[in-house]
């Protein structure tokens, strides 16, 4: 059965138009703490993956950054020369 990831189809179709129906009524709304307090919602709902990931990612991370500052990185054409036989 088609659907989002493990939402039936018709499921799916509820919730795009329940969607389309908040984002209709939310653009008629002249309320700013109704708009306050959506946007609250909003933001508590939203997860920082940076929260998610370990410290040997965020390590990883850093060390690509300090990389990229240093000007210590190499064209993707050098990167997909070299392991094109495996793309």
């Amino acid at each position: 059965m088609l659907g989002c990831g493990n939402i039936p189809f018709m499921a799916a179709q509820n919730i795009q138009e329940r969607k389309i129906e908040l984002i209709q009524w939310l653009s008629l709304i002249e309320d700013d703490s109704v708009i306050d307090k959506v946007a609250k919602v909003r933001d508590e709902s939203v997860a920082d993956w940076w929260d998610d990931i370990s410290e040997a990612e965020k390590g990883s991370i850093a060390a690509g950054i300090a990389d990229a500052d240093a000007g210590s990185l190499k064209p993707h054409t050098d990167a997909r020369a070299k392991y094109e036989k495996w793309l």
